[in-house]
């Protein structure tokens, strides 16, 4: 996630920024700290996770590019790791604004988003420019993910925010009009503009199902971009 410059009377949390627990805890000098009590983490853990929280960061190489293909053209997205310090430090911040916003999904609609959602429960609505996903750039926000999975400095991770939902099945997987829907995005806002001459060469995308989201209420997909200059990562955040 990009700091955004937010609204008129809109003052950014410092305090809740992911930025701050990210530094905490990748210079912590205890490497077998947790940010919660063992028996009572802030959300239901992996056996993937217990182990990233018992390595340090110099124990775990992160994710090749290519690795990224095979983990997301064989549907292993709950294989994606992030650092154990990033790890440990989203643990830490997911407790910290579910105290003070209620939950992270709040954190992000006021503190990123700046949406204004029309339903208080459920799957958030918002009022759209345009009921086609995509069709409008006031109807998504493009961030960088701050809570990365652990790529090479060479990747960059993107998510793209929407206010209209995409057409899933029963299990939160995208339906094939949804699939053409972001295939279609994705070449005309990234492939494009990084100039890929090969499918996959620069850009991948995928969008989790529902049991792997830790934002359920708010339409999102992750993109990841290799080797693309830095003027035009700016470039596509909103």
């Amino acid at each position: 996630m990009s700091t955004q410059a937010p609204p008129p009377g809109v003052q950014i949390d410092m305090e809740s920024h992911p930025l701050t627990f990210q530094k905490t805890w990748k210079h912590n000098l205890d490497p077998t700290a947790l940010p919660f009590p063992r028996d009572n983490p802030p959300f239901l853990l992996t056996a993937i996770d217990w182990h990233q929280l018992s390595i340090t960061d110099e124990q775990f190489e992160a994710h090749t590019w290519e690795n990224l293909h095979e983990l997301i053209s064989s549907n292993q997205l709950d294989e994606l790791k992030r650092w154990p310090s990033f790890l440990k430090a989203y643990l830490a911040w997911t407790s910290h604004v579910k105290q003070k916003y209620g939950s992270a999904t709040q954190y992000l609609l006021q503190q990123r988003l700046f949406w204004k959602p029309l339903n208080e429960t459920g799957a958030f609505k918002f009022e759209t420019m345009n009921e086609m996903p995509f069709a409008d750039e006031r109807d998504y926000t493009i961030l960088k993910n701050d809570w990365t999975y652990a790529v090479e400095p060479n990747v960059s991770h993107i998510v793209v925010w929407l206010k209209k939902p995409l057409s899933v099945d029963a299990e939160g997987a995208l339906t094939a009009e949804g699939r053409r829907q972001v295939e279609d995005f994705v070449r005309e806002r990234f492939r494009i503009p990084a100039g890929e001459g090969r499918e996959g060469e620069k850009v991948q995308w995928f969008k989790n199902t529902t049991n792997l989201q830790s934002v359920r209420s708010l339409e999102h997909v992750h993109v990841l971009v290799r080797n693309v200059p830095e003027e035009i990562l700016l470039e596509w955040m909103n």
